[in-house]
């Protein structure tokens, strides 16, 4: 159904149905992909999540936000890119125009409203960082 309306899903890809999704057509998800349950994909913007990347259950990925500067506050459309082999655990937040790099891992309930870079595991609120040795 996703791809119906305009999203480019790979092989063996399980979406779950009761994950929330927005605007599908700014949706590409690749191969061996998983995404759990009640997860939202709010794709105002674009939304690329990799290969081998599990979206675990009450997860968001948040592609949109408003400027605050300006004082009718427009909608910003900001991609998120969720690299292959990461992993977003359960109810963790990514906002908008981060990247989650390859083979990361955002902890449960971890917030990232910043990039994580590849290898790297983030925890808590605000998102701290451990880099794997």
């Amino acid at each position: 159904m996703l791809r119906v309306f305009g999203a480019q899903i790979g092989a063996q890809v399980h979406v779950y149905p009761t994950a929330q999704i927005t605007m599908p057509w700014h949706l590409r998800i690749g191969d061996q992909t998983a995404i759990g349950d009640h997860v939202i994909l709010y794709a105002l913007g674009q939304v690329h999540i990799g290969a081998r990347v599990t979206i675990s259950q009450y997860a968001h990925l948040c592609a949109g936000t408003h400027d605050r500067r300006q004082t009718h506050r427009p909608l910003v459309k900001a991609p998120v890119c969720v690299c292959d082999d990461a992993w977003i655990c359960a109810d963790a937040f990514v906002g908008p125009n981060v990247t989650i790099g390859t083979g990361a891992v955002l902890g449960a309930r971890a917030v990232a409203m910043r990039d994580l870079q590849a290898g790297a595991v983030g925890f808590g609120n605000p998102m701290q960082v451990r880099v794997a040795t």
